[in-house]
């Protein structure tokens, strides 16, 4: 009697028994032909059913791959965080390239987008546009990921140099 290892499928059929019994004892159905939701519930197709895909569009049919990784985004809950990723990576795409050449976006946080333009007059014609950037950016990656957005110019030169400084407004007249 040789004691020899366990081959690959054997692995797999043993972990196949053991995953199939813990869902009945948990009290789920177990080989009732379903997909699993990562599919879309792409129903498996029974003995008498017919085997050609025919001339319309069947569940056996290839997909776009990035259908399904939005199926799979969508079964998991991932697709906030998806389209989170899709505002700030594709910020050009999203709401244009005059608008992305002059301010991009610097963050996202409960649902506020942070938005630095290169200047005063850039952030002032933002905050202007701000309704019409909201619908692009719904448009693009859904609604509820972006529900407000804040835009913020250049920021202004700092007095304070160094540990020593003396307190208050800073120079006033000293350019003459």
């Amino acid at each position: 009697m040789t004691d020899e290892a366990p081959h690959g499928s054997d692995i797999a059929r043993r972990a196949l028994e053991e995953a199939r019994a813990a869902a009945k004892a948990a009290g789920k159905q177990v080989g009732r032909g379903m997909a699993s939701p990562m599919t879309g519930g792409v129903r498996r197709l029974r003995s008498g059913s017919r085997k050609w895909s025919g001339p319309g569009p069947d569940n056996r049919d290839p997909q776009r791959f990035g259908t399904l990784i939005t199926g799979i985004a969508k079964a998991r809950g991932w697709d906030t965080k998806v389209g989170e990723g899709t505002v700030l990576g594709c910020w050009d795409s999203v709401v244009g390239p005059d608008v992305a050449e002059h301010a991009h976006a610097t963050g996202l946080r409960e649902k506020t987008l942070y938005v630095s333009a290169e200047s005063t007059a850039w952030a002032t014609q933002l905050r202007l546009m701000q309704a019409q950037l909201l619908a692009k950016i719904n448009a693009a990656v859904g609604q509820g990921v972006v529900t407000r957005l804040q835009i913020t110019g250049p920021a202004a030169p700092s007095w304070r140099k160094g540990e020593r400084h003396v307190p208050g407004r800073g120079p006033r007249d000293t350019y003459g």
